[in-house]
């Protein structure tokens, strides 16, 4: 599905697909309020991290309801359907599917019967080990309840039934509290879980806190959410983020925290450049003063001689300001841009697809008409957005076109959470900066440094996982064959264990509850 948050930039072009963010999760506990509402609102919030599929579970106590459904957070609910999840407590996504097919069946939070109750999950970011968990999951007790073949084919999936199957050494099922230390020590990659079960709301990040996850109090209890903008959306306060390995857990008793793992921060560098709302803080820096940091540094280590500094809409405006801050050339607004293209399930014909980014864009003639320009965007994938701007900024009349990105080149593909294009498609990849410089038919191209972003961000290098720019991965990786988003999705015989054939847990009575749209 295209993007259409009107924030990001990539899908101009109707057919180019950019880096992806990976999901956005929210949980609250609050008795006496319309959890399912806040939910809402607190989705809604953080809509630009996944557009795929939506989905909020609730808990009065005695059962766990689940809605979800393909498509946006405002098309998957209504008041109906958030009328009928009445509880004191839910756990809310939004997805981009990064392992598994974007299916219904994918769509989150995943569900699982316990040997005390039922599970949900919501899941922000992408787990290298896969296959290591479906073998787990494949080797679990099969005594109980009843077995049966689902559709499901993500990594999200797998921790939720491994989280709902562990038993003790007399056979009895641990509760989720107990299974969680447990389970997430198995876990490798990237994972922001917000999760419950019929009474406790819990939250859990890996060792490494490649994403986002923040914790917030509000008036009638708390609140998790991917980013902070979530929180002030639906009215809580920051307390603080989740730390790098720590379990929360949240009841009637009040909130409980322990560790699972040692903290070894890393997080993603690229929720500063692209990612994150600009309203939102990570690790105690505001990303919107990160970008524009990243402008002024990039006018340092690349000014030109120009009439007028520009962004593309709007993932690239902060860094604008900075470069023209910083060089003295004025910056104005150079292009119209239509918010609602890609908010559309109706695709383009053929003729309206070769207009392109004119869709999305619209040059003023009479802004740009005879001005060198510099163009300043957050990062170039494959480059075709790109070049179909500057060819519509030179028919619009302008002198010059220099174009300056606020992040450096994308070399290496992402296995934390961001479906990037595979290394093959990455316009960096084997091109000089001069030869993209070229092939985008700019007059120049200058990239920052990577220290220089990375000194935007305040945070210290050593705690940033650069990956996607320099190839340093921070956590071991399996053998290729193993790493990839349709790695459960395989048949069977062929490779690692299926998803649609490996027999997951249900519950008694729900043989096809997870198939049922």
């Amino acid at each position: 599905m295209p993007r259409g948050d009107g924030r990001i930039n990539h899908d101009l072009d109707p057919g180019e697909k950019g880096p992806r963010d990976a999901c956005g999760v929210f949980g609250v506990w609050a008795p006496g309020e319309e959890v399912a509402k806040l939910t809402f609102f607190g989705l809604y919030a953080l809509q630009h991290r996944g557009q795929e599929s939506a989905g909020i579970a609730v808990s009065d106590g005695a059962k766990i309801l689940v809605f979800k459904d393909m498509g946006l957070v405002s098309q998957v609910f209504d008041e109906t359907s958030l009328g009928s999840l009445t509880g004191h407590m839910a756990v809310g996504h939004t997805r981009y599917s990064t392992t598994g097919a974007p299916t219904w069946e994918n769509a989150q939070p995943t569900f699982r019967a316990t040997g005390h109750g039922s599970i949900a999950l919501a899941h922000n970011g992408n787990l290298v080990n896969t296959a290591e968990l479906a073998r787990l999951v494949a080797e679990l007790p099969t005594g109980r309840g009843s077995r049966q073949r689902v559709a499901t084919t993500n990594d999200t999936d797998l921790v939720t039934v491994l989280l709902a199957g562990q038993v003790d050494e007399n056979g009895e099922p641990l509760t989720v509290e107990e299974a969680a230390p447990r389970v997430l020590p198995l876990v490798r990659g990237a994972f922001s879980f917000v999760f419950m079960d019929e009474n406790t709301l819990y939250a859990a990040r890996d060792p490494q806190g490649f994403r986002p996850l923040v914790l917030g109090r509000s008036e009638r209890g708390w609140v998790v959410a991917s980013e902070t903008a979530a929180l002030d959306i639906v009215g809580a306060s920051v307390v603080r983020e989740v730390e790098p390995g720590e379990l929360i857990a949240i009841d009637q008793d009040g909130l409980r925290s322990t560790r699972f793992a040692e903290a070894k921060p890393r997080g993603c560098v690229f929720e500063y450049v692209y990612l994150a709302r600009p309203d939102t803080d990570i690790a105690g820096r505001n990303v919107y003063l990160s970008r524009v940091e990243m402008g002024r540094r990039l006018a340092a280590e690349a000014p030109v001689d120009a009439d007028l500094v520009i962004s593309t809409p709007e993932s690239g405006t902060p860094a604008a300001i900075g470069y023209a801050e910083a060089s003295g050339i004025p910056y104005g607004s150079g292009l119209v841009k239509n918010s609602y293209v890609g908010r559309t399930f109706i695709q383009p014909s053929q003729t309206i697809r070769q207009l392109g980014i004119r869709l999305k864009l619209n040059p003023l003639k009479e802004v740009i008409r005879g001005k060198r320009l510099v163009v300043v965007d957050d990062s170039i994938v494959r480059g075709n957005t790109q070049r179909a701007l500057v060819r519509m900024l030179r028919e619009a009349g302008a002198a010059e076109v220099h174009v300056r990105i606020s992040s450096p080149p994308i070399k290496w593909p992402c296995f934390f959470g961001i479906d990037f294009a595979n290394r093959a498609e990455l316009i960096a990849n084997g091109l000089s900066v001069a030869e993209i410089g070229a092939s985008l038919g700019a007059d120049s191209l200058s990239y920052i440094s990577l220290d220089g972003m990375v000194a935007a961000t305040t945070i210290a290098r050593p705690n940033l996982c650069r990956a996607c720019f320099d190839g340093e991965y921070p956590v071991e990786l399996p053998d290729p064959e193993l790493l990839g988003k349709d790695i459960l999705e395989q048949p069977a015989g062929d490779g690692p264990p299926a998803g649609p054939g490996l027999p997951l847990l249900t519950g008694p009575g729900a043989a096809d509850a997870l198939r049922r749209p």
